[in-house]
């Protein structure tokens, strides 16, 4: 089908074609991550993983997924770190991009890394036909020991 031997619109069911490659997606995606790397699996222990979200292509087989874990690493087992990990699978390439920061760090450092994510995650799930809208989460206090209580003696 091509403009000149066909005068109707093109079917919005035709496949188009694009060259993506990690390279690219990094640039688009992952540009404030902290880490990217490409690779045939997963980087992502699924023991450490504290919300999983998936976006699959269920005909080709490509995902977007957006996981959020703490880990601590074997040298510094003192260091808790927080990750948004983005993992975009096209094929058997797997272009991961990370937003990390010791659990530790101030609230806007928590603020700032899971807008990134999310924000490279929405505009990720385009790539395979999805749309992702932001929600809004309750968080519970954290409980906190309870303070010594006062006494006459």
């Amino acid at each position: 089908m091509t403009p000149e031997n066909d005068s109707s619109e093109p079917d919005w069911d035709t496949p188009l074609s694009l060259t993506i490659t990690p390279a690219l997606l990094i640039h688009a995606l992952m540009g404030t991550a902290s880490a990217v790397h490409t690779g045939w699996s997963s980087c992502v222990d699924d023991t450490l993983v504290l919300s999983n979200l998936v976006a699959m292509d269920d005909v080709a087989g490509n995902y977007v997924r957006l996981v959020e874990q703490e880990f601590v690493e074997e040298d510094q087992a003192e260091n808790l770190w927080h990750d948004w990990a983005l993992e975009v699978r096209i094929g058997a390439i797997l272009t991961t991009g990370h937003w990390q920061f010791l659990a530790a760090a101030h609230p806007s450092e928590w603020e700032w890394n899971a807008r990134e994510a999310s924000r490279a995650f929405e505009r990720a799930c385009v790539l395979i036909g999805r749309r992702a809208r932001p929600a809004l989460a309750v968080e519970e206090p954290v409980p906190t020991d309870p303070l010594p209580r006062s006494s006459r003696h």
